[in-house]
């Protein structure tokens, strides 16, 4: 049990490091950030800060960060074009 907790955590550092260097360059390349997630699946908590949510899930083998107009058909303001 001891080895399946620090193999957790472990991961978790890992995977938060990873998708914060997604975060971070996003943002540095004036990037909007809607999420910033570790986990997968429903929220267990979250928060709002500036326009960014920042969110733990339930499932935490993974994380992602979703960038504005990363998904197909999202409008794209004119002044953004």
């Amino acid at each position: 049990m001891n080895s399946l907790l620090s193999f957790v955590l472990v991961l978790g550092i890992l995977i938060f490091v990873h998708e914060f260097g997604h975060f971070l360059i996003a943002k540095l390349c004036g990037v909007r950030v809607l999420k910033f997630s570790l986990g997968f699946g429903n929220k267990v908590i979250g928060r709002k800060w500036g326009e960014t949510e920042y969110l733990i899930s339930a499932f935490p083998l993974g994380g992602y960060v979703k960038m504005y107009g990363e998904q197909q058909g999202e409008p794209i303001p004119e002044s953004e074009q």
